[in-house]
């Protein structure tokens, strides 16, 4: 349907064009007309035409200000101009405003519709791309949040790989390596530092996601989370540093006004709390920062370095290099550790390198920290008299070139178990595949089967098996089947069918197809070409 408006101070022309059009358009128009500059302007703001047909002479206003006036309520009018007077000035102004075509009168009914045609042809790619705009606006608004949600999950689960972190980072177009988090707590009330009803409460809010991210948004511009229980994980990008007393007043102030919303909008009582700025990929201890400083006080809004008691370090501690190859350690990492340790020691050396005892001990610290992490995560047993040697190994030590190698020797060492316990979880599964395999390659066996015997996923386990192996699942059973076939037909005593049934072919054809595939010739070619070479 579009709509069309004809503003001309003749009724004659009016009515002609009218009649053209219907009979040329029928229900695809709904007409209206006016014959003033002014009555134009009124009928546009109440019948919001798609075209306009535009004589530019007509009383009071004229057609060139009824355009401009026109334009200023409905940008997406398109204007055919339709006038008796040939000038250049008005057609150059009426230009100006948009206008798709200037018509001379009296018009050719043809060149009309032909015009009419192409202003509808344009009406409706405008239509179509709008509409495509709004579609994939309404993706967006679905895919984000889910994005969102999956950072944050990442981050304060520490289940992540760096470039799953650059994926989402990627995708949601957020280029900040720092942040802190902002920690909402909702409840029915508060008591002292904590709210009641947190369960309820959660899901009362279910309902309200969209309202509450958008909200939040509005005054926090970063990633929102998905609600755990009554808690609400924001992430906001920041620069590198600590934040002065007066970004953190200008937070406290925002948050204020956020919470004012929240609870006018949710009808519940919400609190924030600030943790401090970390690099994106320790999210997770500025989001415990947040919530402890919600635990330890009781007011609506909470700030870690408003708390009495806090962690600090002394200046120009390397506080994310001592985060970093704790992160390679329970990765497993141990090349990319050893850097680490290799920069953090580097700095003990210039900054503390008199002081050799100190050094030791913050050396030993490590190691025994690396252990404790190594220890839980390989499964390795632990042995009580295993570090006796430590302290008579490191009091030994006079140099600091000793010292670093020793350290570097022993992170590497905790990394290596790391990775031991994934090398012999994989060999365990692989060589239990393998006896299940063996023990029924006879059978119609797949790689559902075998996995299940093992207790993993099929997924899990068929890149765990060709990791180790080298073949696929198909390809191992395969390769087995007709190893153990060559067997009994280099014996003799069994025919082909028989042979097939043995190895876990019940169709004679198939297990012919098979065999050829894979040794080159027939099994029949192949009795035959063993028997000649064993009678020589």
């Amino acid at each position: 349907m579009y709509k069309i408006m004809i503003a001309d101070d003749e009724g004659i022309v009016i009515d002609s064009m009218t009649l053209l059009l219907k009979k040329e358009f029928g229900d695809e128009v709904m007409i209206e007309s006016a014959r003033s500059g002014r009555s134009v302007i009124e009928l546009s703001e109440s019948f919001r035409p798609d075209i306009a047909l535009m004589d530019i002479h007509m009383p009071g206003i004229n057609g060139i200000d009824a355009m401009r006036e026109i334009r200023r309520s409905n940008d997406r009018i398109l204007f055919v101009v339709i006038s008796a007077y040939d000038k250049f000035d008005y057609a150059r102004e009426a230009i100006g405003l948009g206008v798709v075509d200037y018509l001379n009168k009296p018009v050719a009914p043809e060149k009309l519709i032909d015009v009419l045609r192409k202003t509808m042809e344009q009406i409706d790619a405008e239509r179509e791309k709008r509409s495509s705009d709004l579609l994939v606006k309404e993706k967006l608004e679905t895919v984000v949040p889910v994005l969102e949600s999956g950072l944050i999950y990442n981050l304060l689960t520490r289940e992540h790989f760096r470039e799953d972190i650059d994926n989402y980072k990627k995708l949601l177009g957020l280029e900040a390596e720092n942040c802190y988090m902002l920690a909402l707590i909702f409840g029915q009330e508060q008591e002292d530092n904590h709210m009641t009803n947190p369960v309820g409460i959660a899901v009362k809010l279910q309902s309200q996601n969209a309202m509450i991210r958008e909200t939040v948004k509005g005054f926090f511009p970063g990633v929102v989370g998905s609600f755990v229980a009554n808690k609400l994980p924001v992430l906001i990008p920041a620069e590198e540093g600590e934040q002065d007393y007066n970004e953190r007043l200008k937070l406290m102030e925002k948050a204020g006004l956020l919470l004012e919303k929240l609870k006018s909008s949710t009808g519940v009582f919400v609190r924030a709390g600030f943790g401090t700025v970390h690099p994106i990929t320790d999210a997770l201890s500025s989001y415990n920062e947040a919530i402890e400083s919600l635990v330890l006080t009781n007011t609506d809004v909470a700030m870690t370095q408003d708390l009495p008691v806090k962690v600090a370090y002394e200046e120009n501690y390397p506080v994310e290099t001592e985060q970093e190859i704790f992160e390679c350690v329970k990765r497993g990492d141990a090349d990319a550790a050893v850097i680490a340790c290799s920069r953090f020691f580097d700095w003990m050396s210039e900054v503390y390198g008199a002081y050799i005892m100190d050094v030791k001990l913050k050396a030993l610290e490590f190691v025994l920290w690396a252990e404790n992490i190594a220890y839980r995560k390989s499964g390795k047993t632990y042995r009580f008299m295993s570090r006796k040697d430590y302290m008579p190994d490191l009091l030994a030590m006079s140099d600091l070139s000793q010292i670093k190698s020793w350290f570097l020797e022993k992170m590497r060492t905790a990394c290596t178990w790391v990775n031991l316990r994934k090398e012999r979880q994989a060999d365990s599964v692989v060589d239990k595949a393998r006896k299940y395999i063996e023990e029924n390659y006879d059978r119609d066996i797949s790689l559902d089967d075998v996995s299940r015997s093992v207790d993993i996923s099929p997924f899990y386990f068929s890149k765990l098996f060709k990791d180790s192996t080298g073949s696929t699942f198909i390809e191992y059973l395969t390769n087995l089947r007709i190893n153990k076939a060559r067997e009994l037909i280099e014996e003799g005593e069994l025919t082909m069918k028989e042979i097939g049934m043995q190895v876990g072919y019940a169709d004679a054809n198939y297990f012919s197809r098979t065999f050829k595939k894979n040794v080159g010739v027939t099994p029949t070619d192949y009795r035959e070409k063993w028997t000649v070479s064993n009678e020589k």
